[in-house]
């Protein structure tokens, strides 16, 4: 964390709470004229800079859909988060690949599916 982000947090914030993650949440101590009614709020992220990383009920809180961040039922379906892997050796690679190659297909190949085609 730099020693601006510090700054304003010594000066200007005050710690609301944190999530599962490690991730804290803050917001503005006093309310300034220049933001119309509302504090300005921010979270500092645990590790990457992830804006998926921020649970459903924090986001509402940060985007001021909520007062207090509330936290919601867990359902059996929902899953754990996981992190955005684009670009890493994690990421998801479809069906169609081999070693890590896209296939092209040539129009005398065989299709793994069937195109949907419009008014037939």
């Amino acid at each position: 964390m730099s020693f601006t982000i510090r700054l304003l947090i010594w000066f200007k914030g005050r710690l609301v709470g944190n999530d599962s993650y490690g991730n804290r949440y803050y917001e503005e101590k006093h309310r300034q004229a220049s933001h119309v009614g509302h504090r300005r709020r921010w979270v500092i992220y645990k590790g990457n800079h992830e804006a998926t990383k921020i649970p459903p009920e924090w986001h509402a809180w940060l985007h001021y859909r909520a007062d207090k961040p509330v936290q919601g039922k867990v359902y059996s379906w929902q899953k754990a988060y996981k992190p955005n892997l684009t670009g890493t050796t994690q990421a998801y690679k479809p069906q169609t690949t081999e070693n890590g190659k896209v296939i092209r297909f040539s129009t005398k190949m065989k299709r793994p599916y069937e195109p949907w085609k419009p008014n037939e």
